[in-house]
């Protein structure tokens, strides 16, 4: 069976059963404080799982993008040797909101299986929940009920709350669970050792295919249990796994999900997959390394060096390197399997299809950058081999420093060190990596108090839109504390705060109350729930308050948003349709927008651009802004759906003019386009392939962005004497300066000559080598000229120069290349003398550098290298 018609055929089978069919939710997270990736299926239902959200629908089915890096069995440097875990994978499932439980859920999964895709009974093995006395729970004997009527009972297992207890986090929604495992071993193997004596011990081919989970409590922040008032089944099965038990091979890679990227990679590099083990894993781990980051970059997240586009980041420079270092790929590679890819799965992911161009060349700008990387890491590598000929162990310290700068992968210098006869302290290594995990670790944590409640049950009315005050209550709060500091989170019954989201800021202002006032600092959207940070802990909560928002910020935050939306029309006016946006910041004191083109915006464009926008603002065009408007009635009226934004069956769309300016949009706006008054661009750049970036500024800080350009160029003018022609004046100065400089190097080469043959004249002969060793007047550059000149005179020179800068001191060390050979090393020696100089330095054999805050050390650092050469 095709794996195209393996996932039809789960969406089909639920849909008979009553299920809404729903698309997957995009890869990256936007709106969840606590994920940067959809890792599960459940992801997306989260909110209805919390109580935060009511259900559209009692029953639903998809198949979900997901990623994982991190977990059990899912480390990213384990991915690629074995044949069945992934980075990026689908996950078919099944969903019942209060509607269904553990006997429909456990039939239709065995129906499914064993009716529809007619997988072998007796190959089959599932598992329940065995209890636990530590949270007084008993074993699910509802479920064992349940199975011992379809399955024989000697293939029904009870399973550790590890394995059989799955919960959202620390707290929150949480239940047994029931799996399905299957034995893929041969016959023979089968007759050896029952398959049950396998399930859940790692074995490559007794392997979990479906998770049934039963949502039924509630884990408190004291780690207490409670039951939930209404019970849901929320199922995850993956479609790689299924896809190679029903096409009936060994491994994922196998089936015809990831062979079509795998025979690319094997043409390209000219290697038989299948041939070599090393091989065969470096085209595993690029496969799916591809469809990992394809999928992020395509949902709008691209690689950075923070955060989720970190975490894309690092997958993708690990595809590189397996290709650089197995497969001989010593250029850009991977952006080449993009259409393999896109022809593969483009149908049922469009956002593939649309954002091909885009991804192809973010890609390709990644695989160069981390190339250069790479060189530099090597580059490194070897000099720190030339610097410890004898030492034969890398120091930890300095394998982890090339791993954190540089990005250079620790099994990479594991290799390189082998072919040179070293070995790496990996427990060193292994210390600085686990000391730098605990650092992200503390920074990111945020230890959370159970919600005190006052009106339960109660959903957030959101009045910002129309209303910047109204009364509310305290539906529940709770304290917060993180590494910074201690925060109190407060959720109301009603609320003119507009929450975080679509790179709009959150409102800030204060709840006042009878008795007390708390300021807001920040709103956030956390799991549908509207969030109000505040100060301290409401001492009257059941109080009634008046919310306020801080209406200056309020407004001059919809300033900004609404001249991101007229930006983005000109910039596609100007520019072309294919750009879109890939990222915005609308806060109060400027906007900063992120679109795909594939070119700088030039000067002219600049222009016009702010000139079509400014036109509009003159124009003071009305908003239209319609609520709860059908989602293809939107896109009919011209609205742009961004892909990576995942929108419900009704969305608000923004107008300006419906011939300029349609979108789907949460934020707050002006109610005329005059409010913004002006509109000036202050940069633009690129931040990716295919991406640019402009910041702007509207209203009163535009009027101060052109005032202060004005006084800057009146200064000039003046310095000019008010001169007509002040472009021409100040180009022909930069003109007479670079003249100038150009005859200051020229009597810099010249003086540096004089003095280098001076100094070797004097140069003392120490055995076979000749020392220079002198305190020269020169800067930094013409002291370096000067070293080389004097290594090159001869084969046994040993020139030290010192130089005295700002009440600090350099020093500049050459040595004759022949010296270098015979183990003299710049770079060590320039480390002990700089010592005299209160400072350190380094460098390659032949030429190194040191720096100091101490210029009477100078002479003694002179001596100490005379020493040092004399021994």
């Amino acid at each position: 069976m095709k794996s195209a018609e393996v996932r039809k055929t789960f969406l089909d089978f639920f849909e008979s059963k009553g299920h809404k069919i729903v698309p997957s939710a995009p890869m990256v997270v936007k709106d969840d404080p606590t994920l940067m990736f959809t890792n599960a299926g459940m992801n997306q239902f989260k909110d209805i799982f919390l109580g935060n959200k009511p259900p559209k629908y009692p029953r639903v089915a998809d198949t979900q993008k997901c990623l994982r890096v991190s977990g059990k069995h899912n480390d990213l440097e384990e991915v690629g040797h074995d044949t069945y875990h992934h980075t990026m994978f689908e996950m078919l499932g099944n969903w019942s909101f209060g509607d269904y439980f553990k006997k429909e859920a456990i039939e239709w999964a065995w129906e499914l299986l064993t009716e529809v895709y007619k997988i072998n009974k007796e190959d089959l093995y599932v598992t329940v929940f065995g209890g636990d006395e530590k949270d007084n729970m008993d074993a699910d004997n509802e479920a064992y009920g349940f199975w011992k009527n379809i399955i024989p009972e000697d293939r029904i297992l009870y399973g550790s709350k590890k394995d059989n207890f799955w919960e959202m986090g620390d707290t929150g929604p949480c239940g047994p669970c029931s799996e399905i495992h299957i034995d893929l071993r041969s016959e023979e193997e089968k007759k050896q050792k029952p398959g049950k004596e396998l399930v859940n011990k790692d074995h490559p081919e007794v392997i979990e295919i479906w998770n049934l989970v039963f949502i039924e409590f509630n884990r408190l922040a004291n780690g207490k249990l409670e039951p939930l008032p209404s019970k849901h089944i929320d199922t995850g099965m993956g479609f790689e796994r299924l896809s190679m038990v029903l096409q009936g091979v060994k491994s994922n890679y196998d089936t015809d999900i990831f062979t079509p990227i795998i025979a690319k990679i094997s043409e390209m590099a000219g290697v038989k997959y299948g041939v070599d083990e090393e091989k065969d894993i470096a085209m595993r781990v690029i496969s799916d390394h591809l469809r990992a980051v394809s999928f992020a970059i395509a949902d709008g997240q691209l690689p950075s060096n923070t955060g989720a586009g970190y975490v894309i980041r690092r997958i993708l420079r690990r595809a590189v390197r397996y290709g650089f270092t197995f497969l001989g790929f010593e250029e850009p590679f991977i952006f080449k399997l993009v259409p393999v890819l896109v022809k593969q799965m483009g149908d049922v992911f469009p956002e593939l299809k649309s954002q091909q161009t885009l991804i192809e060349n973010v890609i390709k700008e990644e695989e160069n950058a981390f190339l250069r990387t790479l060189a530099q890491g090597i580059r490194k590598f070897e000099q720190y081999i030339a610097a410890n000929p004898d030492k034969k162990i890398i120091d930890g310290k300095f394998a982890f420093e090339l791993f954190d700068t540089y990005g250079f992968p620790i099994d990479l210098t594991r290799l390189m060190a082998k072919e040179k006869g070293y070995d790496v302290d990996m427990d060193e290594f292994e210390k600085g990596l686990a000391e730098q995990k605990e650092r992200s670790r503390k920074a990111a944590s945020k230890d959370a108090t159970d919600w005190v409640e006052f009106i339960p049950g109660t959903e957030t009315e959101f009045v910002g839109y129309d209303n910047l005050e109204t009364k509310s209550k305290i539906v529940k709060y709770r304290k917060v504390d993180s590494k910074k500091k201690t925060v109190y989170e407060v959720v109301l019954d009603k609320t003119p705060f507009y929450a975080e989201s679509g790179g709009q800021v959150g409102d800030s202002g204060k709840l006042v109350s009878d008795e007390e006032t708390l300021n807001v600092s920040d709103t956030k959207k956390e799991n549908n729930l509207i969030v109000h940070i505040v100060d301290k802990e409401p001492r009257y909560p059941e109080k009634e308050f008046k919310a306020i928002v801080d209406k200056e910020k309020r407004n001059l935050t919809a300033n900004n948003h609404s001249a991101t939306h007229l930006l983005h029309a000109a910039l596609r006016k100007v520019l072309g349709k294919h750009v879109e946006q890939k990222g915005s910041l609308v806060s109060p004191d400027r906007l900063r927008f992120d679109f795909s083109h594939f070119s700088k915006v030039t000067d002219e464009e600049i222009k016009e651009i702010e000139s079509i926008v400014n036109d509009k603002i003159r124009e003071n065009i009305k908003a239209n802004i319609k609520q709860d408007v059908p989602v293809d009635k939107a896109k009919e009226m011209g609205a742009m759906a961004l892909f990576g934004e995942k929108y419900g069956d009704k969305v608000r769309v923004v107008t300006f003019d419906p011939e300029y300016s349609v979108e789907l949009c949460g934020g707050t706006h002006v109610d005329r386009t005059g409010n913004i008054g002006l509109f000036k661009i202050v940069s633009e750049g690129g931040i990716a392939a295919g991406i640019r970036r402009i910041e702007a500024v509207t209203g009163k800080k535009a009027e101060e962005f052109v005032n202060e350009n004005l006084e800057t160029l009146k200064k000039i003018k003046s310095l000019f004497k008010n001169s007509v022609n002040i472009v021409q004046n100040v180009s022909s100065l930069i003109e007479e300066n670079a003249k100038l400089h150009r005859e200051l190097e020229k009597l810099v080469k010249e003086k540096s000559a004089n003095l280098g043959n001076e100094l070797f004249e004097k140069a003392q002969n120490i055995g076979d080598i000749k020392f220079i060793a002198a305190k020269v007047n020169l800067d930094m550059n013409g002291a370096k000229s000067l070293v080389h000149t004097l290594r090159a005179k001869a084969d046994n020179v040993f020139a030290l120069i010192g130089i005295e800068n700002g009440g600090k001191a350099n020093l500049i060390l050459g040595i004759s290349d022949e010296l270098a050979k015979k183990g003299f090393h710049a770079g060590n020696i320039i480390r002990e003398i700089a010592k005299s100089v209160k400072g350190g330095g380094g460098g390659q054999p032949h030429f190194a550098t040191a720096g100091g805050k101490d210029p009477s050390g100078l002479n003694e650092a002179f001596e100490k290298a005379k020493e040092l050469i004399d021994k």
